[in-house]
């Protein structure tokens, strides 16, 4: 019998299971595909990323830059995973899916203290556990997860996935390449629309036919998450202050501003794959192709993946977690990943982090690290155990809103965010002295 078992195999799973494998314990990691998969998953790989290829802004200004930052420093397999697999995207950290999750998958499944088992898991396993299992938990295991919670109902929202378009099907007579919003390097393909397009496009995507959801509801959708349908119903402008705003993106052949600009940003690293930024969608895929067809640079565009929506589900954290992602109700149980309320990719990798890294020191007798929430890791902790000051808890991207503030006034917000990050840091050092000394 394993040390602790990990229950899933995603981006918050494989960080767990590495983790507590270089600590000497030995793991089984359950993960259902390829013999189930999800209605997002389509690989049998590890760690596969099923919305954007994005791990978001890079910089320490954006508390997602300091989260990497600090994952880098705890010497997380995520991270060095994407660092190796880096695609140009100007100032945001992005990868080639399909690389990055190999190199994952690979290393989890040659690490001999990690066991892979496969299947679908409908209970617990004995001792301690780490419970990965995402926003789409299988209808087998939630059953287990309720009784254990003590409720029959949890907390849910719904997500959806943007397209991906061949690059050699886009017209490069009607676009350019351009960095983002006038930051960074020139990594975006830029397809604009003047005012009678943008009009015409907005009437047409407000009004297509969406398939079906069960139980979906514009209200339901996570606002980081947004279906580019539903920001169209909300105003004529929407986009344009959105997904499709054209600050900062002069057209090379013309100097010109346009109305309107749709960006495509790498989603591999050839540059064969682009995904529409921002396109998160539930359109039928007729309904996709007729309208995206309407930009003018994806009038011909080869649609290699159609948008997807689906609904995911998260536990009540501050009624049910404590600052370690554990059960209250029964500690040997803790949870990490997007089924405990972090929302995004890195925050996953955070919360499996942070399990993983309290788990293998309780079981070695050790007092827990408490990361401060003066970090990105700990606030992200204790935001999901505390939840927010008004009682209505939702996912959360990290953000400087939940990480504790330095004492003192400081002028601008890029000047507070760095210090704020530099104090993280310095808080962070100890911590990690602390964990390698092994005390």
């Amino acid at each position: 019998m394993a040390d602790i078992s990990v229950i899933g195999a995603g981006l918050a799973g494989s960080e767990a299971a590495w983790q507590l494998a270089k600590r000497g314990l030995t793991v089984d990691l359950y993960e259902m595909k390829p013999e189930k998969m999800t209605p997002a998953h389509t690989s049998p790989l590890f760690s596969e990323l099923v919305c954007s290829n994005s791990l978001r802004g890079d910089d320490l200004s954006n508390a997602v830059g300091l989260l990497k930052e600090e994952l880098r420093r705890l010497d997380s397999l995520i991270m060095f995973s994407a660092e190796k697999h880096r695609v140009p995207a100007g100032g945001a950290l992005a990868v080639d899916r399909e690389a990055f999750a190999r190199t994952i998958t690979d290393a989890i499944r040659s690490e001999r203290n990690i066991r892979v088992v496969e299947g679908e898991v409908t209970a617990f396993p004995e001792g301690e556990c780490i419970v990965a299992t995402g926003p789409l938990t299988s209808d087998g295991l939630i059953p287990a997860i309720s009784a254990a919670c003590g409720q029959a109902d949890f907390l849910h929202f719904f997500d959806a996935a943007a397209p991906l378009i061949a690059a050699d099907s886009i017209d490069m007579t009607k676009a350019w390449f351009g960095s983002r919003y006038g930051k960074g390097t020139a990594d975006y393909i830029n397809c604009p629309m003047d005012k009678q397009q943008y009009d015409a496009f907005v009437a047409e995507l407000a009004a297509a036919e969406e398939a079906p959801v069960h139980g979906f509801e514009d209200a339901g959708v996570f606002e980081g998450c947004m279906p580019v349908e539903v920001m169209a119903r909300r105003g004529q402008d929407t986009l344009r202050y959105g997904p499709l705003k054209p600050v900062g993106l002069r057209d090379p052949a013309t100097g010109q501003s346009h109305y309107a600009v749709v960006q495509l940003r790498r989603d591999n690293d050839e540059g064969s794959v682009y995904n529409l930024v921002g396109f998160q969608t539930h359109l039928t895929f007729p309904e996709q192709r007729r309208v995206f067809g309407m930009i003018p640079a994806l009038e011909k565009a080869e649609f290699l993946r159609y948008g997807k929506m689906h609904r995911n589900t998260f536990l009540n954290g501050p009624a049910l977690l404590d600052r370690y992602y554990r059960l209250r109700s029964c500690p040997r149980i803790a949870f990490a990943g997007q089924i405990t309320g972090v929302e995004g990719y890195v925050e996953s990798c955070a919360s499996g982090m942070l399990a993983a890294l309290e788990a293998a020191r309780r079981m070695k007798g050790l007092p827990p690290l408490d990361f401060p929430g003066t970090t990105a890791i700990g606030a992200l902790a204790l935001y999901v155990s505390t939840g927010p000051a008004g009682g209505d808890f939702q996912p959360m991207n990290v953000n400087y809103g939940i990480i504790r503030r330095p004492e003192g006034r400081i002028r601008g917000k890029r000047e507070r965010n760095l210090a704020t990050a530099r104090q993280a840091l310095e808080d962070l050092a100890p911590i990690i002295e602390r964990e390698r000394a092994g005390v």
